[in-house]
């Protein structure tokens, strides 16, 4: 009798994670506020606000419903910027990096009507993810530009607020071989303070040897499913040396988000989806 309540005990917890990993956590997503102290912002920009969006992989069934909640979030904070960070769509499982899928970029159009409804005092900025870069990042990018959202492919914009300068930088996919940071910041001036937008967050060891303050970056989906005390089972590659939170390399911070959407297997657990309010603050923490 014991032995079978124990089996039955096992089963119904087994059937409970099953669901929450399925249907509950992917479809909450919480938000984080992080402050990001940088020496080279300018007073006038102290508080200035990003809120960072990562990794939507469209489907109507799995992520439509996490991607409309994260945009509702994201409209409550009132931020001075928004940064989408790649990975609109999701080409197939076993695509050809060097092949593309074109069909893949079907759903960009129904993921950037939802993005669209970000708001922002100066907008909404993106960069292309790899599976973007494999399906038709043409097609991509025009969807998100349609939908009011600037695309930054190895480019950077001016924000000013307070007669105070920042600059926004964004690089192509890198697995896709044309991230270039020389060309990104070009007409950058050196002392000005600069955010780049990556999608693969290991990367930044490249980007740290550039006049740099924080690279915003995605890729990882910080496991989808990780263990307490063992951590992610699976991170993709250019996602795995540093795959979530915040950290400093040399003069330079990285923040990755663990993303919006699944890819592969439908689940999260212990890793929600994620909406990310930066504060940047002037000077040294602490």
């Amino acid at each position: 009798m014991f032995l079978k309540a124990g089996v039955g005990a096992a089963v119904a917890a087994s059937v409970a994670l099953a669901i929450d990993a399925t249907f509950i956590e992917p479809q909450h997503p919480l938000l984080k506020r992080i402050d990001v102290w940088l020496p080279r912002l300018p007073q006038e920009l102290n508080g200035f606000t990003i809120a960072q969006l990562s990794d939507f992989h469209y489907d109507r069934y799995f992520s439509a419903t996490p991607i409309a909640a994260a945009v509702n979030i994201a409209n409550g904070l009132n931020a001075d910027l928004v940064a989408l960070t790649g990975d609109y769509v999701t080409v197939p499982l076993l695509a050809d990096e060097h092949q593309r899928s074109p069909k893949a970029a079907r759903h960009a159009k129904s993921c950037a009507h939802l993005l669209g409804g970000l708001r922002a005092r100066f907008g909404s900025l993106a960069v292309l993810g790899n599976h973007d870069e494999f399906s038709d990042p043409d097609e991509v990018t025009g969807a998100l530009q349609y939908a009011g959202i600037r695309v930054l492919r190895n480019q950077s914009v001016l924000v000013e607020r307070g007669g105070a300068r920042l600059w926004v930088a964004g690089l192509n996919d890198v697995m896709g071989g044309g991230a270039n940071v020389g060309e990104a910041l070009r007409g950058v001036p050196s002392g000005d303070t600069t955010v780049l937008l990556c999608h693969e967050p290991d990367y930044a060891d490249q980007v740290a040897a550039y006049a740099v303050d924080l690279q915003l970056s995605g890729h990882s989906h910080g496991g989808q499913v990780r263990f307490p005390g063992v951590g992610a089972l699976y991170l993709p590659r250019l996602g795995r040396k540093y795959p979530w939170g915040l950290r400093r390399l040399g003069q330079m911070m990285l923040y990755t988000n663990c993303g919006i959407g699944t890819i592969r297997v439908p689940v999260r657990w212990h890793c929600p989806p994620e909406v990310t309010l930066l504060t940047l603050r002037s000077g040294t923490e602490g």
